[in-house]
């Protein structure tokens, strides 16, 4: 107990000592899960969206897969990244090995499946009957789907969350990928791995702290998104 309140102490002394590795490192967590969820919510509102309302049948297909990647071991897709980028991958042209931009790339295949899945889920819970009153007001096909998800926009919301969730806490990926370096491609969950192996409980403490702490501001604020789409 003692070690987690001096953890927390000095938590709040490295936020207000301004140390710039400190607040690189903080940066750099948020710029990486923040393109990455972005990119994410870009593409899968979208295809959760057309998949909640689709009657095709390689849906049934699409949702495995969908559910299949909501499960999948953030270290299997930091493995698979690696390959893909490494120099006698596919992609080892574009030099993204040890990069942010490898981080982003797993964080993205993370948090896609939990964006689309959730939002389908959502998407197929809305009533039907919503879907046959702006059809018959003469709605398009885009109309009707915006209609859709306006009316599931808490769920969406909460996919969001679910997906930010998932991967600002995420190390094993982003420690392969990223490969940990120091002022270019750590970040906070790297920086505790290191610190914890390092023997530097106090500052893995505090920098745990902060992670909690900033994860907590932002579903607050999240939260107070959801609050007010309700409204």
């Amino acid at each position: 107990m003692d070690e987690i309140l001096y953890g927390f102490i000095q938590a709040i002394q490295l936020i207000f000592s301004f140390d710039p590795s400190l607040y690189e490192i903080i940066f750099l967590s948020l710029r990486v899960s923040g393109i990455a969820l972005a990119i994410s919510v870009v593409i899968g509102v979208p295809v959760g969206a057309a998949l909640g309302l689709s009657r095709l049948r390689l849906r049934g297909l699409a949702t495995a897969l969908l559910y299949t990647g909501m499960g999948l071991p953030p270290v299997v897709v930091g493995l698979f990244v690696y390959l893909m980028l490494s120099r006698s991958g596919p992609f080892g042209l574009l030099g993204w090995l040890f990069t942010p931009s490898a981080m982003v790339v797993a964080q993205v295949i993370i948090a896609f499946p939990l964006v689309a899945g959730l939002t389908m889920s959502t998407v197929q819970g809305v009533d039907p009957a919503l879907r046959l009153q702006v059809r018959s007001l003469g709605a398009t096909r885009w109309q009707e789907t915006w209609a859709v998800l306006r009316e599931a926009r808490i769920g969406v919301i909460a996919a969001i969350v679910a997906a930010f969730g998932s991967i600002i806490s995420e190390v094993g990926a982003v420690m392969l990928v990223g490969g940990n370096i120091d002022g270019k491609t750590r970040v906070l969950t790297t920086a505790i791995v290191l610190n914890t192996r390092t023997g530097e409980f106090a500052s893995a403490l505090a920098l745990g702290v902060i992670l909690l702490m900033l994860a907590f501001i932002a579903n607050v604020a999240m939260l107070q998104l959801q609050r007010r789409a309700g409204d």
